[in-house]
């Protein structure tokens, strides 16, 4: 019958070895640690980073967006301190296309190109023409119209896709058209501004001015201000 010949105190294979291996690791890991190189710390700069609040401009209602007449590029430069990405697409391929809907991709790239450029358009089909080459009204609904492949930027709010953040809805490069050829809401966007009244707010958060009959409703009761 088998018997220890060895009491729980000896240490046996390469220890001295596994020891200086294990005191290695340990100080490899407590300097990264100083050094914030650890990649749980990575992570947690990095959505630190992205959930950061944003204040919006302060431009009042009516205010034009300046330098947005013609073609643009949606640069965020924030994210990362020394990367500069930018809003891109291409057409749809069989390797190339979004995860849910299965249409054209919109992804972000450090790559200047073409297809980075992007075009506000005015929202009513029958008016684009006249309103082509004025600046861009703040605060109003817009259609962005990609400007290599003439899709238009859409949410797809019935697509959700887990990210690190958590639930995130899908952006896809599609023209979503109803029976009168006109975009539907999931290609239409608003460049909102902040409110200079409270620097917390936007300007949506702002009540609607009344109209003008019920203006005159209350200066008749004199309750108007």
């Amino acid at each position: 019958m088998a018997q220890k010949l060895y009491g729980p105190g000896v240490r046996m294979g390469n220890w001295n070895e596994d020891a200086y291996l294990e005191e290695e690791r340990m100080r490899d890991f407590l300097e990264k640690r100083e050094k914030g190189e650890l990649l749980i710390q990575k992570n947690r700069s990095l959505k630190k980073n992205f959930l950061r609040p944003i204040r919006a401009e302060l431009l009042p209602r009516d205010t034009s967006r300046t330098g947005m007449q013609d073609a643009f590029m949606v640069a965020m430069t924030q994210i990362m301190c020394c990367l500069q990405l930018y809003l891109s697409s291409d057409h749809r391929t069989l390797q190339r296309s979004s995860k849910k809907s299965w249409l054209q991709e919109v992804t972000l790239t450090d790559k200047v190109s073409h297809l980075n450029c992007w075009q506000a358009v005015f929202l009513y089909p029958q008016l684009r023409l006249e309103y082509e080459g004025f600046p861009v009204k703040a605060n109003e609904k817009l259609v962005i119209s990609h400007r290599h492949t003439n899709r238009a930027l859409a949410v797809h709010r019935h697509l959700f896709l887990r990210t690190y953040f958590g639930k995130e809805v899908e952006v896809a490069a599609h023209t979503h058209l109803d029976s009168h050829r006109i975009e539907k809401p999931k290609n239409h966007w608003m460049l909102v501004t902040g409110n200079p009244r409270n620097k917390s707010t936007t300007m949506l958060d702002l009540p609607k001015p009344p109209a003008a009959d019920t203006r005159a409703v209350e200066q008749i009761m004199g309750i108007a201000t």
